[in-house]
């Protein structure tokens, strides 16, 4: 018997620094190439999702994650323009703001202060807000 056909699985990282900034990427490729985003990507096959999420944002602005506070799970099948994924959300506070280098796929990393005046890709905007919701009850 042969894999099911299913969503795929991704991962994405809400990271704050004690400034309250916000580190996002410019996306090197389609979809949403040259737009913000959070760094993530796909879960890998054997590997846990949070180990995915702490090797994405490794590799795609070079800073350590840390410890992981769960902000949610987005299923929209329209999310993604390539096909239905389903991404888990992390965030991570980073006591300083370590300079981020961009890898990967991504053109560019940056510390954001309002993220609310970009054009953010996907749902990105979603996630940075309920994760938002979570540092003010903790």
């Amino acid at each position: 018997m042969g894999m099911p056909s299913t969503p795929r699985l991704t991962t994405d990282c809400v990271i704050y620094d004690k400034e309250g900034r916000v580190l996002l990427i410019r996306r090197q490729n389609d979809p949403f190439k040259g737009a913000y985003a959070l760094p993530g990507g796909f879960v890998d096959i054997g590997e846990t999702v949070e180990a995915a999420c702490r090797r994405e944002v490794r590799e795609e602005v070079g800073v350590a994650a840390g410890e992981l506070t769960f902000v949610g799970v987005y299923s929209d099948p329209l999310r993604d323009p390539r096909g239905h994924t389903v991404s888990i959300a992390y965030l991570a506070r980073l006591s300083d703001g370590p300079t981020p280098k961009a890898g990967s796929d991504a053109a560019a990393a940056e510390w954001i202060k309002d993220w609310r005046k970009l054009d953010l890709a996907f749902d990105h905007a979603k996630i940075i807000a309920d994760a938002e919701k979570l540092m003010t009850v903790t």
